[in-house]
């Protein structure tokens, strides 16, 4: 099917003996092909499976297994290992070593727990200690108050310890005693002296001795965890990748041991209900042939005017298929932009295929650097290179190369190198000898070549974008380009939601031409008119002639919007007649967000092009520590207009995506398709 697409997708209802459950569901956990619809146990005669005895043995070893994860942070192999060593080291040897890791683990818990008791009583009795006073001696007295603890001046304490007796430390520490009856007093001219009670240390005898057995008992419990933490490293050296593997393995096994309860099963048989993809319709089936009495799979089929919509519509109740993505190469890793909006409704139109092309072209507008996006592509394959299994790494790593690329692309049509422009007119740089990538230049031309095409719009090779030379700089003409990509990219998507309107409505129930004309072609009028009112206003003088044409249209356009709310969106007409002019005016700002193309790149490039002039030209070789000093800075500003050159488009790039492009047709309610199996990334299935 085409890319465009998401795939179509089938009811599978499978039904069998009970006693061959176990098998039924080991055989669709190796296709890893079908989405299991949870039974709701709203069947007279059928209730939830039961979980294979195996399960509980399982399910005990994966809490282990977790646990273990937990503490040893380890990581798996770099391409996936055949299963049998791995089973066979979770039948023999990986347990106990588990068991030992755990203990040793709870051990290093109970540790820091009596290290960090030990070190609070060991803070509380070197501040006493220096008073040479037995601990139990500090307080709990009948006729007599204590008070122990820091003061600001020594002076004023003791001058309220002129009633008893007074003790002095260090650091400010002081002890007084008083009889019980001058205890207000002598607490209100403590205050005086800033004091501050510190909590008396339990037990007996001398404050100095128990400091000193303190200290050697938390020495001793500190060796003690030095070298638990030291063998639980040498554990997960020796056997961290055993444990992800295994860990693997047995969650694995737990999926489908416990996936019974997921089915409805009667006395003697069992009913299994999912989606599947409808081109591994034959496979499944035939591979369920043998465990099943009954088996088939029924396309599924959108009820007219219903399909596709978001989760707010009331008018239609047909259960929707998860979404499935088709299956990519080149494109996979733009998958990433779309699932971070949502998967698109059942048989509305997949953006995946338009952002492989459309996201990168936007994305290299706006860096366009030749070395910036050379680093790009580096840090991509640098990330490729080390997913080993990580797939979500490998995508990322990819989607760097594509973005890295188009802003190698752009960055030679605009003749840019780090900042620097390949072709200088007014002073010499290093970038220059990249003329060499270029056909020549003509004496007194800036261009290899230049167009004047209808509509105002100015081609150029190279494409000076910043850099104003004479009346040859292409500043302008790239504002009014972004803001043509603007209308052509709206435009899309607008016909994108005229064709799902078309075929599966609009969610409110109204579906078929007239209803996409409305929801979706008044727009679309709307949106050439005001291009034709706009370039009359503001473009040549024979384009006068478009202003009122464009004015009719728009206001023909207000109109339809009008109807649209109220027959399809159900606003009264009143509020309308207000309504719709300002939803119409709202076209306007959507195409002008993408002259944010232009400004971001401009922002980006000037940032390098001040590193250039204010560190890298003044480097002189006559003075060696000022050089080292200026390319120091001169990188150090290079590497922060590169990290936030992709890091600004990547977020503007994204908005124009997913807000004023996505927004005039993407439904994203879909569900994810998600398949029951065997995933593998570490272990292979066995």
């Amino acid at each position: 099917m085409s890319q465009v697409n998401t795939q179509q997708m089938g009811r599978l209802v499978a039904a069998g003996s009970k006693d061959r459950l176990d098998e039924a569901i080991e055989i669709l956990a190796r296709l890893e092909a079908l989405h299991i619809i949870d039974y709701d146990g709203g069947e007279e005669g059928f209730s939830l499976g039961s979980p294979n005895p195996k399960s509980e043995s399982v399910s005990r070893d994966l809490v282990k297994a977790r646990a273990a994860a937990s503490i040893v942070e380890a990581s798996g192999p770099d391409s996936p290992i055949p299963a049998a060593p791995v089973r066979n080291a979770l039948e023999e040897r990986l347990p106990s070593k588990i068991d030992s890791l755990l203990a040793d683990s709870a051990r290093v818990d109970d540790l820091e727990n009596d290290i960090s008791s030990l070190t609070e009583e060991e803070e509380g009795l070197s501040m006493v200690a220096p008073l040479g006073i037995d601990i139990e001696l500090l307080g709990g007295f009948d006729s007599l108050a204590s008070f122990v603890g820091t003061v600001d001046s020594i002076a004023d304490a003791k001058e309220a310890a002129s009633a008893g007796l007074f003790f002095e430390g260090k650091n400010g520490i002081v002890a007084i005693f008083v009889r019980s009856e001058a205890q207000a007093s002598t607490a209100a001219a403590l205050e005086k002296a800033g004091f501050e009670s510190i909590q008396i240390p339990e037990g007996e005898g001398s404050a100095e001795q128990r400091l000193t057995e303190v200290r050697k008992a938390k020495g001793s419990l500190q060796g003690e965890k030095l070298d638990l933490d030291a063998r639980i490293d040498d554990w997960k050296n020796a056997n961290g990748q055993d444990l992800v593997c295994g860990l693997e393995v047995l969650e694995r096994d737990h999926d489908v041991l416990t996936a019974p309860v997921r089915v409805a099963v009667s006395e003697h048989a069992f009913l299994i209900d999912g989606w599947i993809v409808l081109e591994r319709s034959e496979e499944v089936l035939s591979a369920l042939s043998d465990v099943c009495i009954h088996s088939e799979v029924a396309p599924f089929k959108m009820e007219a005017g219903g399909g596709g919509h978001g989760h707010s519509d009331h008018h239609h109740h047909q259960e929707m298929p998860p979404i499935a993505f088709q299956e990519r190469s080149s494109s996979r890793p733009m998958e990433l932009l779309t699932d971070a909006v949502g998967r698109p409704a059942y048989g509305r139109i997949d953006p995946t295929i338009f952002m492989f092309v459309t996201y990168p072209i936007f994305f290299g507008i706006m860096l366009g650097d030749m070395a910036y996006g050379l680093v790009t592509m580096a840090l991509g394959l640098l990330l490729i290179s080390r997913s080993g299994t990580n797939e979500m790494l490998n995508l990322g790593g990819k989607f760097l190369m594509y973005i890295g690329f188009g802003t190698v692309v752009f960055g030679y049509l605009y003749a840019e190198f780090a900042g620097w422009e390949i072709f200088p007119h007014h002073a010499h740089n290093p970038a220059e000898a990249l003329q060499i990538l270029y056909p020549a230049i003509p004496d007194g031309a800036y261009h290899v070549w230049h167009a004047s095409l209808p509509l105002g719009i100015e081609l150029a090779f190279p494409f000076h974008r910043v850099v104003m030379v004479e009346d040859h700089g292409n500043l302008e003409h790239l504002i009014l380009l972004t803001i043509y990509l603007g209308v052509i990219h709206v435009f899309l998507g607008l016909a994108i939601g005229f064709r799902d309107i078309l075929l599966y409505g609009n969610g409110h129930g109204g579906f078929g031409f007239v209803c996409a004309f409305f929801e979706k072609g008044a727009w679309m009028v709307l949106l050439i008119g005001g291009f034709m009112f706009a370039y009359g206003f503001i473009g040549p003088d024979e384009a006068e002639g478009m202003m009122a044409p464009g004015a009719a249209i728009v206001v023909s356009a207000t109109v339809m919007l009008m109807w649209t709310l109220y027959r399809y969106h159900g606003v009264p007409f009143p509020i309308n007649i207000g309504l719709a002019p300002i939803e119409a005016v709202g076209m306007m700002p959507t195409v002008i967000s993408y002259v944010r193309l232009f400004a971001v790149g401009v922002v980006g490039v000037k940032i390098a092009e001040t590193g250039n002039e204010m560190l890298f030209a003044n480097i002189s070789s006559d003075e060696p520590i000022m050089a080292a000093v200026l390319v120091v800075g001169w990188l150090a500003v290079q590497f922060f207009a590169w990290g936030l050159g992709v890091f600004s488009p990547n977020i503007h790039a994204a908005r124009l995506h997913f807000v004023e492009w996505m927004r005039q047709y993407y439904d994203s309610s879909g569900e994810a398709f998600l398949p029951f199996g065997m995933r593998s990334r570490y272990v292979e299935v066995d």
